[in-house]
């Protein structure tokens, strides 16, 4: 198994946490910050399995009534966690898009699953989606759904701009280029990068002529 990666260690006080006050409903932009890392640092440290709500409350300092009031379950923390992180971590390739750029994207994508404490948010919410239905819903709205249709976007453009001749239709492709490198990151396996140059050169011929 590769090293356990983990978020660089954050300066803590002594003194207890000075209570957090809110307006409604309406959450304090700190707090809201303290329960998103704390809950990616405690996945990471002991698995989803062992992730509650009362152990990232005590993390970030706030009350587990708090937490409740802002998000129904753990799943939902993590989601916005990983919705928050992996637009500033994996950001779609911007510019002219080609199969280079689809390949710096997938270079980045195995980073991201196999190096970042994010990553590990986003490999154990398909791992608990496997088995509930309700997870694999909320995963699906609010980041595979979006993130497929920036993906496809990003491929089509480059079909429509000459730079890629692909033998699949978009979906088929991501899924080609993608399956493998989440299989690997599923199973604990490094992610080779020559396995990146391979998908890609075998998947997203240049057009020629």
């Amino acid at each position: 198994m590769p090293a356990t990666p983990s978020r660089p260690p954050r300066p803590r006080s002594s003194e207890p946490p000075a209570p957090r006050t809110h307006s409604g409903s309406r959450r304090d932009e700190a707090a809201r910050l303290a329960v998103l890392h704390a809950a990616d640092d405690l996945l990471v440290e002991h698995g989803f399995g062992a992730l509650t709500v009362e152990a990232i409350a005590r993390r970030a300092g706030v009350s587990k009534q708090t937490i409740y009031r802002w998000w129904p379950s753990k799943v939902e923390i993590l989601l916005d966690t990983l919705v928050e992180d992996i637009g500033k971590q994996l950001p779609i390739p911007a510019g002219k898009p080609t199969a280079e750029a689809v390949r710096r994207y997938l270079r980045g994508y195995a980073r991201f699953l196999t190096r970042d404490p994010a990553g590990k948010v986003l490999l154990a919410l398909l791992a608990e989606a496997q088995h509930d239905p309700a997870t694999a819903a909320l995963l699906h709205e609010r980041h595979l759904g979006p993130r497929r249709r920036q993906e496809r976007e990003l491929l089509t453009r480059a079909v429509e701009a000459g730079e890629i001749a692909p033998a699949l239709a978009p979906d088929a492709i991501l899924d080609a280029l993608l399956g493998p490198i989440a299989y690997r990151a599923l199973t604990g396996a490094s992610v080779p990068r020559g396995l990146v140059d391979v998908l890609v050169d075998g998947l997203l011929r240049p057009r020629s002529g």
